[in-house]
């Protein structure tokens, strides 16, 4: 599927449609991310221990999994507006029930169904910004979207990890859900209409996954992104537990994280301009030496939060750089394509969560979390590397 548009509105309505995607990145960064930092407050509340409490993590990452590919299939034909508006709806039922969950079980469902449109949306609002602005700018569009994302990482969820410390978890996920709903308006308002080809078809979209290079950007995500995963699903005790720090220090670690994404948006846009696949390395090597600069230094306060917001803006650049890959690689359907980009993350999410909560499990410590994502990291360079010689062998399929 293809969607093509030119901006139906001066420079001020582009920038406003814009805005309006990234507040639904920071909706979804929001409610994503905190559950990360109230890991602890979701524990006691059901009595349960921490690594059980990240199952919540996992579920939301396999509702992103099964959700992306699945919503953006079966959706190829609806008008781009409408759908996103849709899936602003849904986030914003998803944590209305998250919120109100009376039970562990309860809470991992409405987790589930909170993450069902995740990656549609991301991947669905990727294609719809690259649309807007002429084609050498769509590294920079992309990560304009996706400064939402890094915007809730750097302001939503240490707020929301405060109050949760303070008036409960509960209001995090409430909160969320009025974001939604104010991004459906917003969306209402300011995105032009972009409809969908008419040509359209579930097939036609499937057909992304014909391509090699398509699953090798996967893959690669799947892999890779999982080491950024297996250390910030535990940041919360590691802040505690390991640089001896109080909980009211989490908000501020997850801030400095989230502030390296917002400076990874900001600036991995023009990496991403200038070379896709060079971005995708640079950034795994990146990603590996600060997992593993972490490992040895998150017992010092300082070296933690710097090494925190260095591993949030090399995991942004990377993000950047899959996507495009993938819209590049999947010229045809890049909807089902970019939003399978973010059901890899999420395989990444919950995979880095379980690899993680595995290795604190079995006793090996807070701090083992980043050698489990030096693993990682370096199997998804190898996947990309493997990439790169396949599309250089003669009739390789680019």
């Amino acid at each position: 599927m293809t969607v093509t548009a030119t901006p139906a509105a001066p420079p001020k309505g582009v920038t406003a449609a814009m805005g309006a995607l990234a507040l639904g990145g920071f909706g979804i960064g929001t409610t994503e991310f905190a559950t990360m930092g109230l890991l602890p407050q979701v524990a006691q509340t059901f009595d349960i221990s921490i690594p059980t409490a990240g199952h919540a993590i996992s579920l939301y990452a396999l509702g992103v999994v099964v959700g992306a590919p699945l919503i953006a299939g079966l959706a190829a034909r609806l008008p781009r507006k409408g759908l996103l508006i849709g899936l602003t709806l849904a986030l914003a039922a998803g944590n209305g029930l998250s919120a109100v969950a009376p039970s562990s079980g309860a809470l991992m469902a409405a987790r589930f169904l909170a993450g069902l449109p995740h990656g549609a949306y991301f991947g669905i609002a990727a294609v719809v910004a690259a649309a807007l602005v002429p084609p050498e700018r769509r590294g920079t569009a992309v990560a304009r979207v996706m400064v939402g994302l890094t915007l809730a990482n750097l302001v939503g969820v240490p707020l929301a990890t405060a109050a949760g410390q303070q008036i409960g978890w509960r209001a995090a996920y409430a909160a969320v859900a009025v974001i939604a709903a104010v991004t459906a308006v917003a969306l209402a308002l300011w995105l032009p209409h972009m409809p969908a080809s008419h040509d359209a078809t579930i097939r036609g979209e499937l057909c992304a996954f014909r391509r090699p290079q398509v699953w090798f950007a996967l893959v690669t995500g799947m892999i890779g992104f999982g080491g950024m995963f297996a250390v910030y699903s535990y940041i919360s005790p590691v802040t505690t537990e390991v640089a001896g720090l109080s909980e009211a220090a989490v908000p501020w670690m997850l801030a400095a994280f989230g502030l390296g994404m917002t400076l990874g948006a900001t600036l991995g846009g023009r990496f991403v301009d200038r070379s896709v696949t060079g971005s995708v390395f640079g950034s795994l090597v990146a990603v590996t030496a600060v997992l593993a600069l972490f490992g040895l230094t998150a017992q010092w306060p300082v070296t933690a939060f710097g090494t925190v917001l260095l591993l949030g803006f090399v995991s942004q650049v990377l993000a950047s750089a899959l996507q495009v890959r993938l819209m590049d690689a999947s010229p045809d359907a890049p909807s089902l394509a970019s939003s399978s980009n973010h059901s890899a993350l999420n395989v990444a999410n919950g995979a880095g969560a379980w690899l993680g909560g595995l290795a604190i499990a079995w006793g090996w410590g807070y701090t083992s979390t980043a050698w489990v994502g030096v693993v990682l990291s370096l199997a998804g360079l190898a996947v990309a590397g493997v990439s790169v010689l396949v599309a250089k062998a003669p009739r390789a399929e680019r």
